[in-house]
């Protein structure tokens, strides 16, 4: 590419980036949203202990037990309790007494455990979401778990001497057998790759994908669009400029400032929110792979487009699949096979696989090599398509 082809290209860039800078709504959207939206996405999956959930609390039982039993369960800080007397009515009303879930202890309850024949707690959770419903539920059987365990304790000192001495008289295996029973079995459990569990670590990439194409597609997508309409788009391609030089020109400024917003979005949730980044240069590679891809889809939409109504509508239908299908929220295991390969086509896919392989699993190139060669076969295709679509015009 000689001096003359970079002057070009720096002409149509120069074009474009004053019609940015120009246009106040466009440096809103580039300024204002990228901060907020991830703000307000980080925020939506800092997913953490969940404390101070509105619940009903009902004793029915009323027996020494059951009012130690309430004392361990208030003291569990999941719950928001609200104790409500033995007479109430509709506690499966969760939201009509605005709370989601309401914990029962029926009347007898003590008594059927010193039976032999315990009778469950009466636990309703609001299962609009399934996620909030296991672990509510979960929440309740720890803390009935180390109640049990005190239980135990409560009746094993109340034993009489006579039992302890005839417990002796046991072979020492059968003994042995028996306080292995007594005893609770654990799992000594080790976290890898995400040792804190925090959920905001593992859709980070996500959030950032989902910035960057929400406004890289939709702004390319406008651009030739917008030169159509104006009457102007013709008017570039009758003049010297090449086909390339202009598609290079259009894409720079796009490219340099959605540099620097993934550069403010890695400062602002490592900042905020104590993300911790590995690996930048493998990082880097990535994002600007990603970014080119973006900035090529977005550009072969609005070679496709006639109006800017169009190429917004293009952009809204590509983005709502990719988004909920590209593995950016949720594993793609989840998804049934043949969405899995359809989730392939997209480039969110390969960019959040490979930044989580090398974010979260420190994993060495070979790991995530296939991504960026799908991310870079997304670039030329994207690349190539707008400029054949531009030649047509042209014709």
């Amino acid at each position: 590419m000689n001096r003359g082809s970079f002057s070009a290209i720096a002409s149509v860039a120069y074009k474009e980036f004053l019609h940015i800078y120009r246009d106040k709504r466009v440096l809103i959207l580039l300024l204002v949203l990228p901060p907020v939206f991830t703000l307000v996405f980080g925020h939506a999956f800092e997913a953490g202990e969940m404390t101070n959930v509105p619940a009903l609390l009902i004793n029915r039982d009323g027996t020494p037990r059951a009012e130690r039993f309430m004392t361990l369960i208030l003291a569990n800080k999941t719950f928001q309790w609200q104790t409500q007397p033995p007479s109430i009515t509709g506690e499966d009303d969760l939201l009509g007494r605005g709370v989601q879930a309401a914990l029962v202890i029926p009347q007898n309850w003590s008594e059927s455990l010193s039976n032999g024949n315990p009778v469950p707690l009466r636990l309703y959770v609001d299962g609009s979401d399934t996620n909030t419903a296991d672990l509510l539920e979960g929440s309740v059987q720890k803390t009935l778990a180390g109640f049990q365990l005190g239980e135990r304790q409560v009746m094993i000192d109340a034993l009489p001497e006579d039992v302890f001495e005839l417990s002796k008289k046991l072979p020492v295996q059968v003994r042995k057998q028996f306080v292995s029973m007594m005893e609770p079995w654990a799992v000594d459990r080790k976290v890898l790759y995400n040792p804190k569990t925090r959920f905001i670590d593992y859709v980070l990439p996500g959030v950032i994908g989902l910035i960057l194409q929400l406004i890289t597609v939709t702004l390319m997508a406008s651009t030739l669009a917008r030169e159509r309409e104006a009457g102007t788009l013709y008017q570039l391609m009758v003049t010297s400029l090449r086909r390339r030089e202009i598609v290079i020109g259009k894409i720079l400024p796009y490219l340099g400032i959605s540099i620097a917003l993934i550069l403010f979005i890695i400062l602002l949730t490592g900042w905020h929110f104590q993300v911790q980044f590995h690996d930048p240069g493998a990082l880097a590679l990535i994002c600007f792979l990603f970014l080119l891809c973006s900035l090529g889809m977005g550009l072969l939409i609005s070679a496709i487009s006639r109006t800017q109504t169009q190429a917004i509508q293009f952009s809204v239908f590509f983005l709502l699949p990719v988004f909920v299908l590209s593995g950016a929220f949720a594993p793609l295991e989840q998804l049934p096979r043949v969405i899995r390969y359809i989730s392939e086509l997209f480039p969110l896919t390969h960019f959040c696989r490979a930044f989580r392989l090398v974010n979260l699993y420190r994993a060495a190139p070979e790991f995530y090599a296939a991504d960026l060669i799908m991310l870079a076969a997304g670039v030329l295709i994207t690349f190539v398509g707008a400029g054949y679509l531009l030649r047509r015009i042209e014709q």
